[in-house]
């Protein structure tokens, strides 16, 4: 029987960040891959943005008689000479099977699963140069934490993705570190995937009453549709293409499979829109921690932001995803409370927060002194979720994601926010 083949895309112009994480995820699927030979090929394709580097001294591949030392390499050529990523994920070594590919095109070559790690401001670039390249059948997961939000819509990045390829895409987030997932140090994620229906490998069950059987409408075979829906409860614009019957059905416990390490526990979720919002939402509540922590007020003023912060996240998610969102996902999920737990308790968005209190600051000058030229995302997403709230008349119902932004724009002073949590005036 044919199986899966996978691809990973991993790192960017502005990449440590990307490609730190995309390589951790990356080794777990190869991994996996080479250990399921039933269901995935064992070659993983990991397309990786091209650059010459030298291997730095303080690598223990480092010997000064070779030229892969001395003389600067092309990274990929340098990733599957060493098995790892001497860059940007040192002292980890990466399973033979997995292999670096400058060609984006080349790299997405017959792959049915497509996992995508990357700045989300590259998604459409990316996507478009896919086009024409990727099977029309096949099936991606999103690592791109967060959503698109401006004052008309809010965007699931797996949506985008899906959008513009004309596949189906689920969506992986929770309290994944990336130093920490690699350094197989144990953890867990969640993974959002809703299976379309035409990925059925069966007609719906011939349901019987005690009458005898139901009308044959309800004998529809699935794998004849091609509809699906959003995570707006609409009809999706896209018109997937049904994959071959031979090929393992994509679903739940093949993604469990593909991702699922004793380090790295994963659970499969169908509440797309709940996991990229709890990924997107967390960041604010991070910057709000970050502020009372900079203060020094300790645990309990951290704990109460935190607390606050979970109930709007899900308030929003119902409000906005009345026909998908699930209460559970921020309440019981790693994608929802875990990851708004680490992201407050060491994140990045926490940690420039905090400092630009101390330091009487702005954040953006944090940002700008502290993060080698990455951007917060807290910040744009507190501003995009603003002016969202503010079309809709809905200000007042998030005092917390609200006062953060009023916080970040100078309106209002950081000793203010625990009346504004409470929705008094300033």
């Amino acid at each position: 029987m044919p199986v899966a083949r996978v691809q990973s895309r991993s790192g960017l112009p502005d990449g440590p960040v990307s490609t730190r994480e995309g390589s951790a995820i990356a080794k777990i699927v190869a991994e996996n891959a080479k250990e399921h030979p039933d269901l995935f090929e064992e070659e993983v394709q990991m397309w990786v943005y091209e650059e010459e580097i030298t291997v730095p001294k303080t690598s223990k591949h480092y010997d000064a008689g070779s030229k892969f030392s001395t003389q600067s390499h092309k990274l990929t050529k340098l990733i599957n000479h060493f098995h790892e990523n001497v860059k940007y994920l040192p002292d980890i070594p990466l399973p033979t099977n997995l292999i670096a590919n400058p060609s984006l095109e080349d790299s997405v070559h017959d792959s049915t699963i497509l996992i995508f790690n990357l700045p989300h401001q590259f998604i459409g670039g990316l996507c478009d140069q896919m086009k024409g390249h990727i099977l029309p059948y096949a099936r991606g997961i999103s690592c791109i934490k967060g959503v698109s939000v401006d004052s008309e819509d809010v965007r699931l990045f797996s949506e985008s993705i899906g959008d513009k390829l004309g596949i189906y895409c689920g969506a992986l987030s929770g309290a994944n570190i990336a130093n920490e997932v690699a350094q197989e140090k144990f953890s867990e994620t969640t993974i959002a995937y809703d299976p379309p229906p035409m990925d059925s490998r069966n007609p719906t069950p011939k349901a019987t009453t005690p009458q005898g059987p139901t009308p044959s409408s309800s004998h529809l075979d699935l794998t004849a549709i091609n509809g699906h829906k959003d995570s707006k409860g609409k009809t999706s614009k896209v018109k997937l293409i049904v994959p071959p019957s031979d090929l393992p059905p994509i679903d739940h416990n093949i993604i469990k499979t593909l991702f699922h390490r004793p380090y790295f526990h994963v659970q499969v979720v169908s509440d797309v829109a709940g996991v990229s919002l709890g990924g997107a939402l967390k960041n604010i509540v991070a910057i709000a921690t970050g502020f009372v922590a900079g203060l020094g007020w300790g645990d309990n003023a951290k704990a109460a932001v935190m607390r606050v912060g979970l109930l709007e996240m899900v308030k929003f998610g119902k409000m906005f995803f009345s026909n998908n969102v699930q209460t559970k996902t921020f309440t019981e999920e790693s994608a929802g409370v875990a990851d708004l737990i680490t992201s407050c308790s060491g994140g990045r968005n926490y940690r420039c927060a905090k400092m630009s209190v101390e330091r009487k600051v702005s954040i953006q000058e944090v940002e700008r002194e502290e993060l080698n030229g990455q951007m917060l995302q807290g910040t744009s997403t507190a501003e995009d979720v603003y002016h969202f709230l503010k079309a809709r008349g809905k200000v007042d119902e998030f005092p917390l994601l609200v006062g953060t932004y009023r916080i970040l724009q100078g309106e209002v002073r950081v000793e203010d926010l625990p009346d504004l949590m409470e929705g008094k005036k300033k």
